[in-house]
């Protein structure tokens, strides 16, 4: 599902974020990414929705070699992935159901396909009696679960999350960890960015952590492995 070949990414500011990274993520796999700070992390996730190009090397998703995708084409490539950030990122002057059906409409998905689909999502995270209510009356906890429908409602294989959970209270991190676990068990691939120990070592998933761009350690069933 997602192949990394001797990957390396290096700034104009001469950072070296990645230094030859090759990993393996097959379908249906949930992964946390871990490590500390400026270790790499954030620009591991970006290249596989291709917020960022390597320097060298190639990165596969799908079938799809995102090192050579033609920029044209990125749009394209997003549409088959979901993303979700620690922000949210959601519109603010759109409705909850607005914003999960914005992801359909650019793709001019069916309105009746559309509705039926929103509704499905939003009846996974628990927030379809909130579809006409806007993000900024919702708390941080209902935010992030709409931009998770959103993330998912054009059904993409691979989900990626960056922090998910880093801007949320624990009783409200695991609610979002329940939802991620039922994705998952539905067969979408997941790959996440985490600080939160205590995630990693309750909901023990295969482990990759970065330290100095490199990869360190690949564990199945693995701990977090830093202090808190």
């Amino acid at each position: 599902m997602i192949e990394m070949q001797d990957v390396y990414k290096q700034y104009k500011n001469g950072v070296h974020a990645i230094n030859g990274i090759n990993v393996t993520i097959k379908s249906g796999e949930f992964v946390y990414v871990v490590g500390p700070s400026g270790a790499g992390k954030s620009t591991f996730i970006k290249m596989m929705y291709r917020e960022e190009k390597p320097t060298s090397g190639a990165i596969l998703i799908n079938g799809i070699n995102l090192t050579t995708l033609k920029e044209r084409k990125v749009p394209y490539l997003r549409r088959s992935l979901g993303v979700v950030f620690q922000d949210f990122k959601l519109l603010p002057r759109l409705t909850v159901y607005e914003n999960v059906a914005y992801a359909l409409e650019v793709i001019e998905e069916s309105p009746k396909n559309i509705k039926r689909r929103v509704l499905e999502v939003l009846d996974l995270v628990k927030l379809k009696h909130r579809a006409r209510s806007l993000p900024g009356q919702l708390s941080g906890g209902e935010q992030q679960r709409i931009s998770i429908a959103r993330s998912i409602v054009n059904s993409p294989k691979v989900l990626i999350a960056d922090e998910p959970t880093g801007n949320l209270d624990p009783d409200t991190t695991w609610d979002i960890m329940e939802i991620f676990k039922e994705i998952n068990n539905r067969g979408t691939t997941i790959v996440m960015a985490t600080h939160n120990r205590e995630i990693v070592n309750t909901i023990r998933q295969r482990v990759i952590a970065i330290e100095g761009g490199k990869i360190v350690r690949d564990e199945m069933r693995g701990d977090y492995g830093y202090e808190a």
